[in-house]
């Protein structure tokens, strides 16, 4: 069986989107700058590590990564199953999307997308289902790609949280291009 694993773009100061997010302005402004690394040279790390969390068999989101990203018209990668955790109703527009299922039940999200990736790892998308994983004791890992920028402000990856503290086993340090530096981390419950 796989890991269910957080993939998470960081600047420096610690955010994971820039200020004034929006419906059309989904990573804030400056937060593009955020995943100008996801865009690698053939053969360097970055691309090691985009083909890592392409190869995952399945995918929970937040309704807030998920809705701004237009639902990745409904194919993350692959044909993999999409599960995306909302409070509010299912939008008409994801009417067309097969693979996407909208539930509010997290540990009904991760049983399915477990069963759905089989062997392979599940990429976890989105700061509060990060948060809503790691309190319900569901997030196996965390991905987070350390970008040289400074964004000043914006959202924080667990600003908020409401989940006992957590220690965190490092188990993996990739420096990429363009001076991304990879860290993985086993969450210890």
């Amino acid at each position: 069986m796989g890991h269910t694993v957080l993939y998470m773009s960081m600047s420096l100061d610690g955010y994971i989107a820039g200020p004034n997010e929006a419906d059309d302005n989904g990573l804030g402004d400056g937060g593009g700058r955020l995943h100008d690394w996801v865009f690698p040279p053939e053969g360097g790390v970055n691309e090691q590590i985009v083909d890592e969390f392409m190869s995952t068999g399945a995918v929970v989101a937040g309704r807030g990564t998920f809705e701004p990203a237009q639902g990745w018209q409904g194919d993350h990668h692959d044909g993999v199953p999409i599960w995306v955790l909302s409070r509010r109703p299912v939008p008409v527009w994801v009417s067309s999307m097969p693979l996407v299922t909208y539930t509010n039940d997290i540990a009904t999200a991760f049983r399915d997308a477990a069963r759905a990736a089989g062997d392979k790892d599940v990429l976890v998308h989105g700061a509060a289902t990060a948060q809503r994983a790691i309190a319900a004791g569901l997030l196996d890992q965390v991905e987070i790609h350390l970008v040289p920028v400074l964004l000043g402000a914006g959202r924080r990856l667990f600003e908020g949280s409401n989940f006992p503290c957590r220690a965190l086993e490092r188990i993996r340090v990739l420096s990429g291009e363009g001076g991304v530096t990879h860290l993985r981390f086993r969450v210890r419950y």
